[in-house]
């Protein structure tokens, strides 16, 4: 009785697979030079940079409870202002829960510091009319003339104001804008007594940076106001031109220092503004950027500030690595002493994935801000003995179809079917725990778990597009197909060698 072998339908063009890949990976390249994306960008951990907790000040919200929401739009608030420095690999998350959530920024490199100052500014914007102001002498002046139409109290808190003193300048965003205040410029030289605030902060639609060349190369902050804010302004300017000094001023409070209070010539109904006050450029700009995004609806006491050293990141990043070429080392190694000639397979698979991986490190730092964290690097890590189980499955499978007497031609191709969905399931099983674990963690998991699926992913594509031609090819070869003793497919290693009959 004799029975067939229905023929098995071989790989379409292995060779057009190759260069698929080999086209793909070279406009990679060309895409790394066009961009300008020629280093990996690096988390806090590897590259250094400053980490600070910051913790929310008040409570407020309902039932005097810092609530959910007010946390949540903070984070976004202080997120876009980050984003709008570039530094987009940076990290703004909140953690936490009830009354104990707290807000962490993570931002790697030298701006670190700047973005530290920045996000922790609650940017209460108000515009007041001035009603008294003097000099800070560095002393209480008891015998100030009180200011008509004032209360006692406010009269008496204006005397006794000392702008010298650095409590009195670290402004808190807490005054009410119905309130009559008083308050230090930020440099501490004047003080104030300003009438309830009838411009706000919110009422502001737009706010850029500019430099004003007519007047010593002075950088301004320039204001576009929404309707509303248009017609107060439009109000408080036709109203105080008329009156004498210093009612003629109008102060522009930010987070309840005194920025800068003009004198009003005449009425601006454009609804257009432009702050003064001796800014840099990188103070006009980051003003500008906390006044774009809006006010933070809380405002946070900065808490623990980490400094991650250069010299301690470097050395995270080398062991890291490492790691990670002892990895790839020792999977190479016994590739090549257990598999021989069939291991070169896995040395060019390993090196196709690792330039794909690499180049699309490179490529999605510059288009979507991917940072690579030591947490990242260990999912890469992870990612190898993924690639490597890929390749044991198709070897041995190969290795199967031999012993049962088929053709390495043949053996290439039905190994192929049987193996492909045992690769497939345990990449997808991969895949989707990374998914799972970048949505529902917070931190460096999500590095991790995003270098996990990403790498998975290009094993997939890998095997399917390079490792399978590519056997495919040399099982044409003599070296191969005749079972060489270092092809890794010899009698010996296939356990087909014929036993010794007893006599």
């Amino acid at each position: 009785m004799s029975t067939t072998t229905k023929p098995v339908k071989t790989t379409a063009r292995p060779a057009r697979s190759l260069a698929i890949l080999a086209l793909v990976l070279i406009a990679l390249t060309g895409l790394v030079f066009v961009q300008g994306a020629t280093a990996v960008r690096l988390g806090l951990d590897l590259r250094g940079g400053t980490s600070v907790t910051l913790q929310p000040r008040i409570a407020v919200g309902e039932n005097g409870k810092v609530t959910n929401e007010a946390i949540d739009q903070a984070v976004s608030i202080i997120r876009q202002r980050v984003n709008s420095l570039g530094v987009a690999e940076s990290e703004v998350a909140a953690q936490g829960s009830g009354t104990n959530r707290q807000i962490v920024i993570s931002v790697p490199g030298d701006t670190g510091r700047r973005v530290v100052e920045l996000v922790g500014q609650t940017a209460e914007l108000r515009f007041r009319q001035v009603l008294a102001n003097a000099a800070s002498t560095g002393a209480a002046d008891p015998a100030a003339t009180p200011t008509t139409g004032v209360s006692a109290e406010v009269n008496a808190e204006f005397a006794a104001l000392d702008c010298t003193k650095s409590e009195n300048l670290q402004g808190s965003g807490a005054d009410a804008p119905e309130d009559t205040i008083v308050s230090c410029d930020r440099a501490g030289l004047s003080k104030y007594i300003l009438a309830p605030a009838e411009v706000l902060g919110r009422q502001i639609s737009k706010a850029s940076a500019g430099l004003d060349t007519q007047s010593g190369n002075a950088w301004y902050v320039s204001l576009t106001f929404n309707g509303e804010g248009t017609a107060a302004f439009g109000a408080i300017t036709s109203r105080v031109t008329s009156l004498p000094s210093p009612l003629n001023q109008v102060a522009i409070v930010l987070d309840g220092l005194v920025v800068s209070a003009p004198r009003i010539n005449e009425a601006i109904p454009s609804g257009s503004a432009q702050i003064t006050g001796s800014f840099t450029q990188l103070e006009a700009q980051d003003l500008a950027n906390v006044l774009k995004y809006g006010a933070l609806p809380l405002a946070f006491d900065r808490g623990e500030v980490q400094q991650v050293s250069p010299t301690l990141g470097a050395d995270q990043l080398n062991a890291g690595l490492l790691a990670g070429g002892l990895g790839l080392g020792l999977v190479l190694l016994y590739s090549l002493l257990y598999y021989r000639g069939l291991g070169l397979v896995t040395v060019g698979s390993l090196a196709a994935a690792g330039s794909l991986v690499y180049l699309l490190f490179l490529l999605l730092g510059k288009w979507i801000g991917f940072t690579l964290t030591l947490a990242g690097i260990a999912g890469a890590i992870v990612a190898i003995g993924v690639t490597a189980d890929s390749f044991i499955i198709y070897f041995e499978r190969i290795r199967d179809e031999i012993r049962e007497g088929r053709s390495l031609r043949t053996a290439v191709e039905t190994g192929w079917n049987r193996a492909r969905r045992t690769i497939l399931v345990a990449d997808f099983v991969s895949i989707i725990a990374a998914v799972l674990l970048y949505f529902f963690a917070v931190g460096g998991v999500r590095g991790f778990a995003f270098t996990l699926g990403l790498t998975t992913l290009v094993d997939l594509i890998i095997v399917f597009v390079f490792t399978k031609p590519l056997v495919t090819i040399l099982a044409k070869m003599n070296f191969f197909a005749s079972g060489h003793p270092l092809s890794g497919l010899s009698a010996k290693s296939t356990g087909t060698l014929p036993v010794a009959k007893e006599v």
